[in-house]
């Protein structure tokens, strides 16, 4: 079990999106380079930044489809789950199932919409653009099927990067945890280009 909260730091401005997970200790955890000019998504989560480590791989089940399903797997190429967009749900309020096979176990939901919206729209103007990531904060919900809230990840204030941290909120076993964190590292390599 990782020490909980988690914080996320996402390098927008790097030409390849980087994420590193750090934990409560300052130990980092995961580390995630996402490589350009792939038709096919295909991710490798590290346990290091210098890349020697690999932990886990999360591909794409298609080539650039707004409702890809994304699979994980361990360095064996165990399955671990899967994660997938709902599709045409998900342009108002982003909704990602996330699947043991084929079956549903727990979903992630963006809490608010609307902050995401003004976050997005600000983010856009000249100049103010630079302090919206300062000002407005999404979060997204990790929930069972009974709408228990399992995490919460909140956008944390930041000037040229993402931050978020990742916080518990519910008692889960070590393969929902793997299933979750791979998750939302893949949300929120995908939804970095929405706001």
């Amino acid at each position: 079990m990782l020490n909980y909260p988690l914080n996320i730091s996402f390098k927008i401005a790097a030409l390849a999106p980087q994420i590193s997970v750090i934990d409560a200790s300052g130990n980092l955890v995961f580390y995630v380079k996402q490589k350009l000019f792939k038709l096919k998504e295909a991710v490798t989560v590290f346990a290091d930044t210098q890349q020697t480590q690999p932990l886990y791989t999360m591909s794409a089940d298609r080539v650039l489809d707004f409702s890809a399903r994304y699979n994980f797997a361990d360095q064996q190429g165990i399955p671990l789950g899967a994660v997938k967009r709902q599709g045409m749900k998900s342009l108002w309020k982003a909704r990602y199932d996330i699947l043991d096979g084929d079956a549903i176990v727990m979903t992630i939901q963006e809490e608010n919409p609307w902050v995401r919206v003004i976050d997005g729209f600000f983010n856009q103007i000249p100049i103010v653009g630079l302090f919206s990531g300062y000002m407005f904060h999404p979060a997204f919900l990790v929930m069972r099927p009974d709408e228990t809230v399992i995490m919460r990840v909140q956008k944390q204030p930041a000037f040229f990067e993402g931050k978020f941290t990742i916080e518990k909120q519910a008692e889960f076993d070590d393969t929902e945890e793997k299933r979750m964190i791979l998750s939302v590292l893949m949300m929120l390599l995908l939804e970095r280009t929405r706001g």
